[in-house]
């Protein structure tokens, strides 16, 4: 019997979700809801699905996807440089910036090193590093909320790399730019702070701090953007980090070539000039989150306030229980602990029913 390293068989894998007609053909149900993965609810722009159908649909065989994709990803990165004021050389596509996450961790890390965390956070960190043979150090939330100093404190001569999820994922919180400040004075520059920034579009608060300036200012920090949640693209699986140079050379050594293929790259190009959606969709986000604010109210719910396109929820009962009273509903939602759940906001009439099941199951209890 074949066997891996210890410290990949004791990676517990990641577990999706069933479709949503398998589910509904199981529990005997129909019209469910997702509001389980954080995608958007009006889905992606009309120029992109424009873009992806006319990718589809070119005659021409010399350029359809018959083809390879273009590996460099020349277009979107000129369009992300042009609309972030990067040089191409400081940008590197990815399959979703998971693949991002797991390309810096093989490209920097080694067995032995350590990498600071919060916990908890975005799952895919500490598999990444656990699969790398690498210790990941994880240092608990503060009031929910990234405890820089802390994850600062945390730091041995071992530590080569630090996440930083902004807004943070399960949570929904941020960390302020004066708490990042305080970071990037105390930390050395031969760790890399790796700041994911997946749900930046959706942030409506002055005071978060964005980690672009420290880029700018020369710091060694990686940035993961995605086109997977405010510009809907989710299904297409394409991301984008941004570098320092010689951080970009090293990782595109470990990149797959033709890794974003050519339906994404183009859906991907139309997304990033289409302001006019992603401003909508967050519109449709804040509405929706302020229904949801007052409704958990009345329920009695404690909530964390959110920075995302999600809620993080405190309950009284198990949130397994929850789930699955709720998946019985046709409500599909995420348990990320033994009480907390956590659930994307959605479109008006996906929040209303969300919140009429809720209320059913909780009285139930």
């Amino acid at each position: 019997m074949i066997k891996p390293p210890s410290y990949v068989s004791e990676i517990k894998p990641y577990v999706p979700g069933k479709p949503i007609e398998e589910l509904e053909r199981e529990l005997g149900i129909t019209d469910s809801i997702k509001l389980a993965s954080n995608e958007n609810p009006i889905g992606p722009s009309v120029k992109a699905m424009k873009a992806l159908l006319e990718g589809i649909m070119t005659p021409d065989v010399s350029s359809g996807i018959n083809r390879y994709p273009d590996g460099s990803g020349y277009y979107l990165k000129k369009a992300i440089s042009e609309k972030l004021s990067v040089h191409e050389d400081e940008i590197i596509l990815g399959n979703g910036s998971n693949e991002l996450i797991d390309i810096a961790v093989r490209t920097f890390i080694q067995p032995g090193d350590e990498v600071v965390m919060a916990n908890p956070s975005f799952v895919v960190y500490f598999s990444s590093v656990h699969a790398q043979g690498a210790k990941a150090v994880q240092v608990p939330l503060k009031d929910y909320i990234h405890d820089l100093d802390s994850m600062v404190n945390s730091i041995t001569p071992k530590t080569k790399m630090l996440f930083i999820a902004n807004p943070n994922n399960p949570t929904g919180t941020i960390n302020k730019k004066d708490e990042l400040k305080r970071l990037m004075e105390r930390i050395s520059d031969d760790i890399l702070v790796v700041a994911d920034e997946a749900y930046i579009e959706y942030v409506t608060d002055p005071e978060y701090a964005e980690s672009m300036e420290y880029f700018k200012d020369g710091r060694n920090v990686l940035i993961l953007r995605t086109f997977s949640k405010i510009y809907g693209l989710a299904g297409l699986r394409i991301g984008y980090g941004i570098a320092p140079k010689y951080i970009i050379t090293e990782m595109n050594k470990l990149r797959p070539p033709f890794n974003t293929n050519t339906l994404a790259q183009k859906a991907a190009l139309a997304a990033i000039q289409d302001d006019e959606h992603v401003h909508a969709s967050r519109a449709v986000n804040e509405n929706g989150k302020q229904y949801l604010y007052e409704e958990l109210n009345k329920l009695g719910i404690k909530y964390i306030p959110s920075q995302a396109n999600f809620i993080y929820m405190i309950l009284e009962q198990n949130s397994s229980e929850i789930y699955e009273n709720l998946l019985r509903k046709g409500v599909i939602i995420r348990p990320v602990g033994q009480k907390e759940i956590r659930v994307t906001i959605g479109l008006p009439e996906q929040n209303k029913r969300f919140i009429e099941a809720l209320g059913e199951v909780i009285n139930k209890k």
